[in-house]
């Protein structure tokens, strides 16, 4: 398996790493040697179990995976520091240990569709981006998982969120499309009741709920999103304010706005038809635009 690279500076983290080594003169033929010893065995391991290692283009494959497996585990366990990426090639594992770290990086970020995937616990899109040949002119490796891992963070943070604050324990995965929506349910039924978790009887409560005049500015539903996500692991929490948009709070405001013309209608002894009318008016589709969509009459 050939690991050098023409130009080393922008192909995979690995062989950047050694292409810098050569050229500062910290790399021995003899150590380049072990790394690529250990390399190869690991490609004829992957394909053996992943593909077909008696047929060449499919143990070439598993070479460019191996590459980018391990350029994901070096890249994330030197914090990107060369000198210490060539440190852990140099040590007894190897590129073992890179690898190892790079293929539960992929793991642990993978989306669990229910359907097999071709590498196990790992998805099949997802190390097809990592995967590189020697002599790529760049590598997006790292692009594509910090994505994945983006996208990881916002599921599980969904979860978290139905887990903690509904209550209800079963959650239909079709039934919020955005970590945005499940949020604004969670503060928006939080403030209007003081901390109760959430049910779907706001349409029913909002006529004995006292809507107070401070609730409607800007700072109060600041005040109750960092209230709820102060309640999140810290990583988590961190995860969903990367993930609103500046729309949130005053899309909350709105729905506050719409609650209370809706109370007044109510207090009006409105025919069902007329509310039904009212909220049908306001274009409503999801929780940010008005009457969270989980509300029944």
């Amino acid at each position: 398996m050939q690991l050098m690279l023409r130009d080393g500076s922008f192909g995979p983290f690995l062989t950047q790493v050694i292409s810098k080594a050569q050229a500062d003169d910290k790399l021995s033929s003899n150590d380049l040697q072990q790394i690529k010893s250990k390399a190869v065995l690991m490609s004829l391991k992957f394909a053996d179990k992943f593909y077909n290692k008696y047929k060449m283009h499919l143990l070439e494959q598993a070479a460019h995976d191996i590459i980018g497996v391990v350029s994901l585990g070096l890249q994330e366990l030197s914090d990107n520091d060369p000198e210490r990426a060539l440190t852990l090639l140099l040590a007894p594992e190897g590129v073992v240990k890179p690898f190892q770290k790079g293929w539960n990086m992929l793991s642990t970020v993978s989306k669990k569709t229910g359907k097999n995937s071709l590498y196990g616990d790992v998805e099949e899109q997802l190390q097809q981006s990592i995967a590189t040949p020697p002599d790529a002119e760049e590598w997006n490796g790292w692009t594509q998982y910090q994505q994945a891992l983006k996208d990881h963070r916002r599921t599980q943070s969904m979860q978290l969120l139905q887990q903690q604050f509904y209550a209800r324990s079963h959650f239909d995965e079709f039934e919020h499309f955005s970590l945005e929506e499940v949020l604004a349910e969670v503060v928006f039924y939080r403030a209007l009741t003081g901390g109760d978790k959430v049910r779907q009887d706001l349409k029913k409560r909002i006529r004995n709920i006292e809507l107070q005049p401070h609730w409607f500015n800007d700072t109060f539903f600041q005040l109750q999103t960092e209230a709820t996500l102060a309640e999140l692991p810290a990583a988590n929490a961190d995860a969903i304010r990367a993930d609103l948009g500046q729309h949130f709070i005053p899309a909350l405001l709105r729905t506050l706005t719409f609650a209370k013309d809706y109370k007044t209608m109510a207090h009006t002894d409105a025919s069902p038809e007329k509310l039904d009318a009212f909220e049908g008016k306001q274009g409503l589709s999801n929780p940010l635009l008005g009457w969270p969509q989980y509300l029944e009459l």
